[in-house]
């Protein structure tokens, strides 16, 4: 485990709510949200980072207001979230350093690309109160991870070189080829070995896949040593996701970094029907969500 700075613990404590637990709204996509706000490549396409700007800050008025931290792209909605007062002093912010999408290797091995000019410093001058870096892993594949590795190693030491928090998320997936079932059997294992793989080179805040199992999730909670995890939503439906929550909390996860789980059937083009939805049927699913980690965290 490494251990966090002051300076890194203050922006960790941040992203937390009292009872010390992360519910972070995630709402960094720019690919998945135009697919969500229209049908055709075309439409998609013709959807303006601007656009999309006012849909991430409609989400972070009517949810990021309810929860710890959000979590926005430096591309969109950053900085004017903050310049425009939309973002409520008391709620954190996450800078995504991703870019959409990702690049493929001869292999077919899937590889990480960043926003360019986004470091640790550009963050600073953003008003965030930390990061978050994605990188794609094939635990069992070492040769998939090179790049990605040297990638995710070049980050984590810009922000301890500026003392200032990063969120570590990976994601796995199938290889070219590969069995859905054989990869499905494989996923537990896949996301201890990806957790591994980051704790080793130096995460101190994780936000991972669902594990899978009960079993899974208290293995990377040993595994992590005290560094707290987060479990993502990965898009699966609202009743899905409780459940899983459920059980990641149950077995040492230290909250939730959440996005399309929330939001995916509330945002349109049309504003007041993304506003609408966003109240009456996003609020309520975060609040569901706080109340299975309500039920966790007293314990501790």
């Amino acid at each position: 485990m490494t251990p966090m700075t002051t300076a890194e613990r203050r922006g960790y404590q941040q992203i937390c709510g009292e009872d010390g637990a992360m519910m972070v709204i995630a709402c960094d996509q720019r690919g998945g949200m135009r697919s969500l706000l229209a049908g055709t490549p075309e439409e998609q396409a013709a959807i303006s980072n601007a656009v999309l700007g006012l849909t991430k800050m409609d989400i972070a008025r009517y949810l990021a207001r309810h929860a710890t931290a959000v979590l926005l792209d430096p591309l969109c909605a950053v900085p004017q979230i903050v310049d425009e007062g939309v973002l409520h002093r008391d709620t954190a912010l996450l800078i995504g350093l991703d870019a959409s999408g990702w690049d493929t290797s001869p292999e077919g091995y899937r590889i990480s690309t960043l926003v360019p000019g986004i470091s640790a410093r550009r963050v600073r001058d953003l008003g965030g109160t930390g990061a978050k870096i994605m990188v794609y892993l094939r635990s069992d594949s070492p040769a998939a991870n090179i790049a990605n590795i040297t990638t995710l190693q070049d980050v984590i030491a810009d922000f301890a070189a500026e003392n200032l928090l990063l969120v570590v998320e990976f994601l796995t997936y199938a290889l070219e080829g590969e069995d859905k079932a054989a990869y499905a059997e494989r996923l537990p294992g896949l996301i201890e070995g990806g957790s591994r793989i980051c704790l080793d080179l130096g995460a101190k805040v994780l936000k991972i896949p669902f594990p899978g199992t009960a079993r899974a999730c208290a293995n990377i909670t040993a595994m992590a040593g005290g560094v707290p995890w987060a479990v993502l939503s990965a898009g699966v439906d609202h009743a899905t996701f409780l459940g899983q929550v459920e059980t990641a909390m149950a077995n040492g996860a230290s909250g939730v970094i959440a996005g399309r789980s929330l939001w995916k059937d509330c945002i349109s083009l049309d504003r007041a029907v993304t506003r609408a939805r966003l109240e009456q049927v996003a609020v309520p699913r975060l609040r569901q969500i706080q109340a299975v980690i309500a039920r966790h965290m007293p314990r501790r």
